[in-house]
């Protein structure tokens, strides 16, 4: 009945100053809402990166020429012989598919109308392995492949920008850096990525590319590619396809045991491993910035309990002249000011949610959603109660440890 009979004085004495208690909650209010804001963000973030890494296809990794960990002494390449070498079976008995992509800039043109994007030169392997298909016409065959055939296939940006009235311009024709290709097909929309909007981008058979647009080769003359994907046959064999393309690849560029590749194999989860790790780091740090607000917001709690204190001192000395013991005293100051900082947890979880929600549909377009989870609702509650305890025991000590005496006598 104590405890009841202080929460009832405390709300007593919050009601009493409305306009300070509002002002007072105003740090901890704060605090929570950027708190669970960022939090949300922060997770959203997450989400947002594995989404579009998935998006890049399953069971896929990929090999671009250069080492991550060491420095190398000599331009490293991957050529089209590469990728022939991991098709064969007989050397990776794991591997589904592979694509080779060269990939460059070309200024599209057709009459009234152009655009930059970008090129890429693939094979016909690529839909099977990005998972990605035409929605309308046709992508690049085999036999166009071999015939170095000029025809091209857009990605939906590419198609609106330079066919704003026909969605399927199916059969027309396009020039790429002055040179007309036949525009076959349509690729499915598929919106943004890390790597930017993969819509806004054309592609031509990889033996077109090699030939008339980007004739790239290394010192010995072999054809090179940027990038090769790799596709698994499954995905418990992806650790062994892995395995079986950088021994083939380190035996064809001549690389001795105990040298470093000169090509770096990239999964999807050491892709979302990697990013995922920077994301919390940032989450943290950026939880850690606004939980200063918190402090703010408890350190304000304190000074107003405090100057409470020295408004109620006769208070004080009146209640203990009566009966009152210590902890009585102790306890209704406490009460008061978690009862601050818990009003203004629940005020700012509001505030953290909306923030949340504003930000989802402010970045709707771009596929972005922020992600209220409810550890980030739970901790940012359990902080604010800890900081109206924390802030609220000294005013409190001080109010329970009057002389009553002394306290009847103050002016």
């Amino acid at each position: 009945m104590k405890v009841l009979e202080s929460l009832r004085l405390a709300l007593k004495a919050l009601a009493a100053n409305k306009l300070r208690a509002v002002l007072t909650m105003l740090g901890i209010i704060i605090g929570v809402g950027a708190v669970i804001t960022l939090l949300s963000v922060g997770e959203g973030v997450q989400t947002y990166i594995t989404e579009q890494f998935q998006a890049i296809g399953s069971n896929i990794f990929f090999v671009i020429p250069g080492s991550f960990q060491v420095e190398l002494d000599k331009p490293a390449y991957l050529t089209t012989g590469d990728v022939e070498a991991i098709l064969d079976p007989t050397q990776a008995p794991d591997v589904l598919r592979a694509t080779g992509v060269i990939q460059g800039t070309g200024r599209l043109s057709v009459p009234g109308r152009e655009k930059v994007v970008t090129v890429q030169g693939v094979t016909a392997d690529y839909v099977e392995v990005r998972e990605w298909y035409a929605a309308a016409g046709q992508f690049i065959t085999p036999v166009e492949e071999q015939s170095q055939a000029r025809v091209l296939v857009a990605g939906t940006l590419v198609v609106d920008a330079l066919f704003p009235d026909n969605p399927e311009p199916i059969g027309e024709f396009v020039r790429i850096n002055g040179i007309p290709f036949r525009l076959i097909g349509v690729m499915e929309e598929r919106g943004g990525s890390q790597f930017g909007s993969e819509d806004d981008q054309v592609f031509v058979p990889l033996s077109t590319a090699l030939g008339r647009l980007f004739p790239r080769r290394t010192p010995r003359g072999e054809p090179r590619v940027n990038v090769i994907y790799v596709k698994a046959i499954n995905g418990d064999r992806m650790d062994a396809a892995i395995v079986e393309v950088t021994e083939i690849l380190r035996q064809r560029h001549d690389i001795e045991p105990g040298e470093p590749d000169d090509f770096s194999v990239i999964s999807q989860s050491d892709l979302i491993g990697a990013f995922e790790q920077i994301t919390s780091v940032i989450t943290v740090f950026l939880g850690a910035i606004a939980g200063i607000s918190l402090l703010v917001g408890g350190i304000g709690i304190m000074n107003i309990m405090l100057v409470s204190v020295t408004e109620r001192t006769r208070e004080i000395g009146l209640r203990k002249a009566v009966g009152a013991r210590r902890r009585d005293i102790l306890w209704q100051f406490l009460i008061e000011a978690m009862l601050l900082s818990t009003a203004g947890g629940v005020l700012g979880i509001i505030l953290g949610a909306s923030g949340s929600a504003i930000v989802s549909l402010l970045l709707e377009d771009q596929g972005f959603r922020s992600v209220l989870t409810s550890s980030s609702v739970l901790l940012a509650t359990m902080f604010s109660a800890a900081v109206g305890l924390f802030f609220g025991i000294y005013p409190a000590q001080r109010a329970a440890a009057l002389n009553p005496i002394d306290a009847l006598r103050y002016e």
